[in-house]
Formats: C-alpha cells, structure tokens, sequence
C-alpha cells in the first residue's frame, strides 16, 4: 500500500486531493497545525480513513518527525498562506509559510532515510504582470503581490533542489481552481454563496472589486488528480495546469445567476473600491499542452459546469441553513 503525506488536508485541495489517494488505495497522512478551533469540514468525511498528524511548516521538527512516523512514498505540499489579498496585510507571515516553509519541508524530505517524491504547490500567481499570453512552463515570471513572491521562491527552491540533491521534487503551476470547498473569502465562492442567498432573499446585494479581471477557471477536483500524474512520471518536472480559457468576473456573476433564474444581475453589483488590488493581475491564462501531452491530463469540468455546480450546492447549503 502506498503511503502519501499531505501539508494543507484541510483545505480545498487538499480534501479532493485525499479522496483521489485513497480511491487509489493510498495510506494518507495529514499535516495539521494544532488550534482550539476545529477546521476539518472540509474532510470530516474522511477522519476514520485518514491519520491527522500535528505539524507546522514553521517548525522543522515537526516537520521531520510527520516524516519520520508516516514514512510517506509521495509528499503533496499544499500548505501555505493562500488569501492573495491577506498577503498585502501580512506579507511577512505570508512569507514564512508560502516561501520558507517549502525549503523546511523540502529538507525534511532530504534527510529522510528513504526515497520520496515531493509536490510542491506552485501558483499562476507566480507569472503576475504576464510577460506572454497564453503562459507556459518557460514563461518569465513577474509577481504582482506578496503571496506571488513567496510562491516563486517556493518554486525556485523546488527546482534547487531537485537540481542539488537529485530529489524526486516537482511542482505544478496551477491555475485558479475553484469548488464548493473553495472559502467563503475567495470571489467566485463568494459569488456563488450570494447568487444563492439572494434567490433565497436572505441578501440584496454582492460587493465586488474588479469586474473585468480576467482568469482561467477549473475544477480543483480536475487539479488535484494533475499533481498525482505529476509524481507517478519516471522522471521529475514542472507543469502548467490550466483549461487554456479566459474568463472575466462579470461572465462568472453573470453565469451565477442564469442559474437561478434572474437575468438583471448588475441591479445586485455593488463596486467596493476596497475591494481592488493595489497591483492587479490582468490576463492569466495557461497553456496545459505539457500537461496534456506528458501526462495525459485534461480537465473534464467546463467553465459553466464548474459555476453551476457550485451556485446548486450553495442554493442546498443556504436552503437548509437558518439566516
């Protein structure tokens, strides 16, 4: 039986990501950082399937001993400070754990006395003030906010040690993907969740930044089978995941409501000028064909499928949960 650690179980990815593995017969372990407030919805369904280890990416003995116990095969590291405009309110911790905790947990995976194969969780956040469209692998990078710059030392150090050491280590430089799971704080949930609320009537409004922001949209459900192709190849590399699409945000709130139903869906946009990035990122867009090519991934979910889908599990969540 394979044996798999993942840093950031508790998140989006993370969840699907733990359903994939033991789909795949996998014994998944989870790193978690200890705290008096619980954080495991997103993988209560899974307690009895997973074990929880205690571990902080700021701490290199925790990270070393999660190794030691679980004597992982593969590493998934997703852990990290994700919220891109928390990172302008904290670039410093942003720092600490989406830049410096890669290297700690890369080293606890080099003293390791067995072989493992690490993923490293890198970000199209990474390529900012794009310097080509559509971008690829061999695109230079250009962050345009703190968490940007510490997922491109995240990266970089991947790539260095992978290049020092001969470490299986690899990092997929994903796209925006979203789902049900996605946080309430990031846009297109909180699109989804208002759409619901409003067709409910337990809301009036959605207050929003930029409209005309552009991004590539997919299933995290689709990214998370990607990182395992990415560790099952004979040799390590870097991939671009993405669905090669661009979408505005406007497409995204009007898709939203065409699924309930209400066509005047500007009558509920409020523009928050709060809401705008000091630095915004204007077109993100991947080019997947390594990915497709190599690995033989593909995105099954479309960009539609993917708004619908969460907009009906919202309008099942809101139905059912007193205002």
């Amino acid at each position: 039986m394979p044996r798999a650690l993942v840093t950031g179980i508790t998140g989006q990815d993370g969840s699907y990501l733990a359903e994939l593995l033991l789909e795949k017969g996998y014994e998944v372990f989870g790193l978690i950082r200890r705290s008096s407030v619980v954080t495991d919805q997103r993988i209560r369904h899974l307690i009895n399937h997973v074990e929880l280890l205690d571990g902080d990416l700021l701490d290199q003995l925790s990270l070393i001993k999660a190794i030691q116990h679980a004597r992982p095969d593969e590493v998934y590291n997703l852990a990290a400070q994700s919220f891109v405009p928390t990172s302008w309110g904290q670039p410093v911790l942003t720092g600490e754990f989406t830049a410096l905790g890669v290297t700690k947990m890369l080293e606890a995976v080099r003293v390791a006395d067995h072989p493992i194969r690490f993923y490293q969780a890198s970000s199209s956040e990474m390529f900012g003030k794009v310097m080509e469209v559509p971008q690829t692998e061999r695109t230079p990078f250009y962050p345009r906010s703190p968490y940007g710059v510490a997922k491109v030392y995240g990266h970089w150090i991947t790539v260095n040690y992978r290049e020092s050491y001969n470490m299986y280590a690899c990092s997929g430089i994903l796209f925006n993907h979203e789902s049900p799971r996605r946080g309430l704080e990031f846009a297109p949930r909180k699109i989804a969740r208002a759409v619901a609320r409003i067709k409910l009537g337990k809301q009036h409004e959605i207050r929003l930044g930029n409209l005309d922001a552009r991004r590539d949209w997919g299933f995290a459900g689709d990214y998370v089978r990607a990182m395992w192709m990415m560790l099952q190849q004979p040799t390590p590399d870097d991939y671009v995941i993405a669905t090669g699409e661009t979408h505005t945000v406007s497409e995204l709130v009007e898709l939203a409501f065409r699924r309930v139903g209400i066509n005047n869906w500007r009558d509920y946009i409020v523009i928050d000028p709060a809401l705008l990035r000091p630095a915004e990122v204007d077109l993100l867009i991947g080019d997947p064909t390594k990915a497709k090519e190599k690995l033989g991934w593909e995105p099954n979910v479309t960009f539609e499928g993917l708004v619908n889908l969460m907009v009906d599990a919202d309008l099942e969540l809101e139905a059912h949960t007193p205002d």
